[in-house]
């Protein structure tokens, strides 16, 4: 079977997501800026480009398992994809680092989830040593079938804007993301700036997907720095905050707060020109992150709703 960067048989709908017009943060913040919403993939997050390509490589390969290590959306995506393939899963996560829906994706197509007491770093090393068994697949990032199908979002930019944007940004937190999409804008044959948002306290960051102290594309995402394609935005937990909040409020995208790491990058850049910000997860990934306290309590009156209205 001759695959491509497109999953085949094993597709679940995955890519062509909409780019998103974000009218009044552009007036706001000084810069055309549109939004990739890449959390309405099939499991709600942007890992399902490259998933769907590495198992089903992974299967033509006589795979019988795959293993990743995940803070959340990486599980729930191969959990999903493993099933569809008929193939066992095995995830590990740092013990209570992960958000509960991402966790339930998981369990509920079927993956043995193992809750690891340290950081995903220790659970990417132990991922690496599990492949060593006959069978094992890896599905991270680091497995260039991940990068090879996560790279279409380029051309998929391309085509909705008619033309390159001036930058790309996304969140950084493994450094995967911006691998492929660095590789598909030199397949494409364009050269946007590239901007990514990091968490300033990157191993305890209340967003939970980038939550990685050691990224596992490093060198790759330093290689990119040192040619001045590439621009690294460290932001603090308020400016994430801020702009999460920001995007469900002025723009009703509502997404994960690591998703909102490239918006808030160019916010503080001060980015110029045409923007694409690529929103990697939906909100309901992470809706513990909402504080929904605020919510009222009232008799079943309209003189009740009308006195809360005030």
């Amino acid at each position: 079977m001759g695959l491509t960067a497109t999953a085949t048989w094993l597709s679940l709908g995955e890519g062509s997501t909409p780019l998103v017009p974000a009218s009044r943060l552009s007036e706001a913040l000084g810069f055309e800026l549109h939004l990739k919403c890449e959390g309405l993939n099939p499991t709600g997050s942007f890992k399902d480009r490259g998933m769907a390509v590495a198992v089903e490589r992974a299967v033509s390969r006589g795979a019988r398992a795959v293993v990743c290590a995940s803070t959340g959306n990486t599980a729930a995506s191969a959990a999903t994809y493993a099933a569809r393939a008929g193939l066992r899963a095995i995830v590990l996560t740092p013990a209570g680092a992960t958000a509960d829906a991402k966790r339930a994706q998981a369990h509920a197509a079927g993956a043995q989830v193992i809750e690891i007491r340290g950081t995903f770093d220790d659970a990417l090393r132990l991922c690496q040593q599990l492949v060593g068994e006959d069978g094992f697949a890896l599905v991270n990032s680091l497995n260039p079938d991940r990068i090879d199908g996560q790279k279409t979002v380029v051309g998929e930019i391309v085509e909705q804007l008619g033309e390159a944007p001036d930058v790309i940004a996304l969140p950084y937190g493994g450094g995967g993301n911006v691998t492929a999409v660095a590789a598909g804008c030199t397949e494409a044959g364009i050269d946007p700036a590239l901007v990514v948002g990091q968490a300033a306290e990157r191993p305890t960051t209340f967003a939970s997907a980038i939550r990685i102290g050691d990224p596992a594309h490093r060198a790759e995402v330093d290689e990119l720095v040192a040619a001045g394609r590439l621009t690294i935005v460290t932001l603090t937990e308020d400016e994430l905050r801020e702009m999460w909040q920001r995007l469900s409020r002025e723009e009703g995208v509502f997404c994960e707060p690591a998703s909102a790491a490239g918006v808030a990058a160019l916010a503080k850049l001060g980015a110029q020109g045409v923007a694409a910000a690529i929103v990697t997860g939906h909100g309901l990934k992470d809706s513990g992150a909402v504080d929904v306290s605020a919510a009222q309590l009232v008799e079943p009156t309209l003189e009740a709703v009308l006195e809360a209205l005030r």
